[in-house]
């Protein structure tokens, strides 16, 4: 039973970074296709989104089977909960890649964001893409070094995000109100990415030491 018990462990902590890796290539993709407006491939995207929902749905199926099945204790019940946490967090990351793409379409064939931003937002795009890659190998390796690599990343998506307003604010700010909408969610988007990302670093690092961290451990 005990050799079950642990196998079933092992395949929550692989279907978490099948949906990571999932998610990190819903991030590319979006991304790419936010600035470029591809319609092709923010389709894709939107498309690929149920798969995340699927797997899911499934991992957090296995989770509970096993808490009613196998009463789990101590670490081995952090895990089970904790994988339920980063699942929904997971999730979310690719809803929000999901958003982005939804956006790429709803403008096609003209750009979301208007000249004068369109550095800040590839660099919003590369962080995230940055933090999908270091949560998936944290996933995979507990390297908590890693986690450090998704604080550094999120700080500097904080800025980014506090920029956009800088510059909407701005008496130079001329772009219509729908223009200026799209960059308050296209920049909320991209930083509540970042957020989820955080999330299960977070709940990696808790699995790890068993100390919970502060909220704000990672905001910067």
């Amino acid at each position: 039973m005990r050799k079950v018990f642990q196998a079933e462990l092992h395949q929550i902590g692989e279907g978490l970074i099948e949906i990571s890796e999932l998610v990190g290539e819903a991030a590319k993709k979006a991304s790419a296709a936010f600035a470029a407006a591809d319609l092709q491939s923010a389709q894709e995207v939107i498309a690929a989104d149920a798969r995340i929902d699927f797997l899911q749905n499934d991992l957090d199926e296995r989770a509970i089977d096993v808490l009613a099945l196998q009463g789990p204790v101590a670490s081995d019940l952090r895990m089970i909960v904790g994988s339920l946490r980063m699942s929904a967090s997971l999730e979310r990351m690719g809803d929000l890649a999901r958003h982005i793409a939804q956006l790429t379409r709803l403008r096609y064939p003209n750009p979301v964001i208007p000249a004068p931003l369109t550095e800040t937002f590839a660099e919003l795009a590369r962080l995230d893409i940055v933090i999908a890659e270091k949560v998936t190998e944290l996933l995979d390796s507990r390297d908590l070094e890693l986690v450090g690599d998704i604080s550094a990343a999120k700080i500097a998506i904080n800025k980014l995000h506090k920029s956009v307003f800088a510059v909407m604010g701005a008496p130079e700010w001329n772009e219509s109100s729908a223009t200026t909408v799209d960059v308050t969610l296209a920049s909320r988007y991209f930083e509540r990415f970042g957020d989820h990302g955080v999330s299960v670093a977070r709940k990696v690092s808790y699995l790890v030491t068993g100390e919970w961290q502060p909220e704000d451990f990672l905001a910067g």
